[in-house]
């Protein structure tokens, strides 16, 4: 029963990222607004963190599995993507690797921060 609790947690704030993207003009995803609003609410303390660690625990574990649907997809159009198939690994190259070097310098001034 407590994992059906945090699981309706997380989706109810899910739910309102959603709503929030509908009445907000701006080109961002209702996932996003949820996340960001999660984050809110956990920091703020409105939402224990025991309150849903399980469930995002299991949830982060089985995110791999997720992408599945999304790889089978790309499969099925690939025929579609063939013409742009250079420009996207390049971008996608790119932009990981910025990612990466981007996470990387802040994680190494945060620790310096702290010590």
């Amino acid at each position: 029963m407590k994992y059906i609790r945090q699981f309706a947690v997380i989706l109810a704030v899910t739910c309102a990222g959603e709503i929030l993207h509908t009445f907000i003009p701006l080109p961002v995803p209702g996932s996003i607004y949820g996340l960001v609003l999660m984050f809110v609410l956990l920091v703020c303390h409105v939402i224990p963190i025991a309150e849903v660690r399980e469930t995002a625990e299991f949830l982060i574990e089985i995110m791999p599995l997720m992408f599945i649907p999304a790889a089978v997809g790309l499969l099925e159009s690939l025929d579609a993507l063939r013409t742009m198939l250079l420009p996207v690994c390049v971008i996608t190259l790119v932009t990981t690797v910025l990612v990466m070097a981007v996470t990387g310098r802040t994680a190494q001034a945060l620790i310096r921060r702290r010590s």
